[in-house]
């Protein structure tokens, strides 16, 4: 692990970082699929997590031979998400106390992600956590996509620190290396779905959101 620069602010990916909501991104995509006998396999589902949809669902199509236009898959996949979303949904093991610990520093804090306002804005609101980040930054407003670094980069500018200056905690291949390639410090915290993807470009692999290393960045321990 290289050493690193004071700590001055913390981003967190939404999807599969703050909530557990790629397991349901699962769930519907293999109904969707299993829909049209097809199976949502982990390289499928893969080359997915991380992406804005309007480019997911393409790369999605092209793996699976599919012959659908991508907007009405889309709405599909949506619908059944919507149905599965409350009855699943839950935070992520260590998010309210890594929260409360970035809170007590009295460090910045932003949400990037890939997904579309309405729905990060519906669970943020539901778990009390909107008013608890500096910034929010969606699929609405960036026009390339992760893995390029101008979520990142936006994210860095919004808040008004260097990107070497900013954390950034993501749970996927396409996050961590958009975050890395706009200079900041970029933590994997892998789930189910992601264990096996290439976080080569991480400062380090955390075990979880409770992982002490990440409270000694945090600290500049």
């Amino acid at each position: 692990m290289s050493a690193t620069p004071s700590i001055k602010a913390v981003v967190f990916d939404f999807d599969g970082l703050m909530f557990n909501t790629e397991e349901i991104f699962n769930l519907s995509g293999r109904e969707l699929l299993r829909r049209r006998g097809k199976e949502m396999t982990p390289s499928v589902l893969s080359l997915m997590m991380g992406r804005k949809a309007d480019e997911a669902f393409p790369l999605m199509i092209e793996a699976l031979g599919l012959t659908e236009d991508p907007a009405a898959l889309r709405a599909e996949e949506r619908a059944i998400f919507q149905d599965l979303l409350w009855k699943h949904v839950a935070p992520m093991p260590g998010l309210f106390e890594l929260l409360a610990h970035i809170e007590a520093r009295g460090l910045p804090k932003g949400v990037a992600t890939s997904s579309r306002r309405p729905y990060i804005e519906s669970l943020l609101g539901h778990f009390q956590l909107m008013d608890r980040f500096h910034v929010t930054l969606t699929a609405e407003d960036v026009i390339r996509g992760k893995p390029h670094p101008e979520i990142y980069l936006t994210a860095a500018a919004r808040i008004g620190v260097a990107p070497s200056e900013m954390l950034v905690l993501e749970d996927s291949e396409m996050g961590t290396r958009s975050a890395a390639a706009a200079g900041a410090v970029a933590v994997s915290v892998p789930h189910e779905h992601s264990r096996h993807h290439d976080f080569s470009t991480a400062h380090f692999v955390a075990a979880s959101l409770h992982d002490p290393q990440i409270l000694r960045l945090l600290t500049g321990g």
